[in-house]
């Protein structure tokens, strides 16, 4: 997976840009607040049609304009295009080979990438709505119709608030239809649960492995990391889909005044989460803060890996900003691992060693310039 060029107009600080990546290591130099990350930021819209750094389409729109574009060339096995079109006031229209796209799932999937941002440095520390964003991102590239599960789940999830928010003044409507909203949250739950499961057994085995050869440079290497799925039904296992619905099911029989109390579902995958451990201890409680980075870098390169296994082939690195994050031994294994990888990086350091074989893009005020080297 390889992304060719992008294009901007009038998109957050830049008028108009059109840049080239190689296939190797690229780097978007410059100071803070020029405008390296919003380029990283068009790449990911390509991957997943969200911004990584936005709530609404609206904030993606240079001041003063009334509209945006972002253009992505990429080649799987073969050349591709995905384009993304703002207007204030209206949705945006998005196209994938000059096709337009009614459904976000037919075009996730098509484009991969892995972010690693200073953000990601908190998927061990972080709340549980860190490690579930992380699993759906991860998921939702190799899975497409798990996307089309986790929208379906959202909807009938705020149907059924709505009707616990409102069912002590309306006690008729909440009692003849919650059993239609149970059926369905606990069905898309059942589907949700097992393929998050199976994400996290991949990532576990991926992530001992690249945690070991990481900690041998601090002859620490008897720590082995483990993961372990918490789904809010406390199941053993998430591989039997009936099993799955009907304990969902129970649960919301038992417990029904609750959660009309609540007046929120107290149960389902929104409350889902990841255990990470080092040894037999929670990394969150007892690991350090050297050691739990460790974690987090290690869990998106196993992210990398299972792509490259699902796929036959690397997703596009993109690192925001993460070396200055990292001290120099983990560092250094994030620059061994991604040789061979496209890596698409923002940096506000002028020196490195990376930079030697990398092509540099100069970024100053959302203009983007490639760096001539001398012969």
């Amino acid at each position: 997976m390889i992304c060719n060029k992008v294009e901007i107009r009038n998109f957050r600080n830049s008028e108009f840009a059109e840049v080239e990546f190689t296939d190797g290591v690229n780097v978007l130099l410059g100071s803070n607040a020029q405008g390296k990350t919003n380029l990283l930021e068009a790449v990911y819209l390509a991957c997943t049609s969200k911004s990584f750094r936005a709530s609404n389409d609206s904030q993606l729109i240079k001041f003063g304009s009334d509209g945006a574009f972002v253009s992505v060339d990429f080649t799987d096995t073969r050349k591709q295009n995905i384009t993304f079109r703002y207007q204030l006031g209206k949705r945006r229209q998005i196209e994938l080979n000059k096709n337009k796209v009614t459904k976000i799932s037919d075009m996730i999937g098509r484009f991969k990438c892995v972010l690693f941002c200073p953000e990601h440095l908190s998927l061990i520390k972080g709340a549980p709505s860190v490690r579930r964003d992380f699993l759906d991102f991860a998921i939702s590239q190799l899975r497409p119709m798990y996307v089309v599960s986790l929208q379906k789940y959202e909807r009938i999830l705020k149907e059924r608030n709505t009707l616990l928010k409102n069912a002590l003044d309306d006690r008729a409507t909440y009692d003849n239809t919650i059993e239609f909203w149970n059926e369905q949250l606990c069905h898309e739950a059942a589907i949700i649960s097992r393929m998050r499961e199976s994400y996290i057994k991949q990532a576990e085995a991926y992530m001992a492995e690249c945690f070991f050869e990481m900690s041998k440079r601090t002859g620490r290497e008897n720590e082995i990391p483990t993961l372990k799925y918490l789904g809010s039904s406390k199941q053993e296992s998430y591989e039997d889909l009936q099993v799955t619905r009907d304990n969902y099911m129970r649960l919301l029989h038992e417990r029904p005044e609750r959660e009309i109390f609540a007046g929120t579902s107290l149960y389902g995958v929104h409350r889902d989460d990841v255990e990470i451990c080092l040894g037999d201890k929670s990394a969150r409680d007892f690991a350090s803060q050297g050691q739990q980075r460790s974690l987090a870098l290690c869990l998106k390169l196993a992210e990398g890996e299972i792509v490259k296994k699902d796929s036959g082939e690397y997703p596009v690195f993109l690192l925001d900003d993460v070396l200055s994050e990292l001290d120099d031994g983990r560092r250094k294994y994030l620059i061994d691992e991604i040789k061979g990888k496209q890596v698409i990086m923002t940096s506000c350091e002028t020196e490195s060693e990376l930079y030697k074989n990398a092509h540099v893009i100069n970024v100053k005020d959302g203009v983007y310039t490639v760096e001539v080297k001398s012969k």
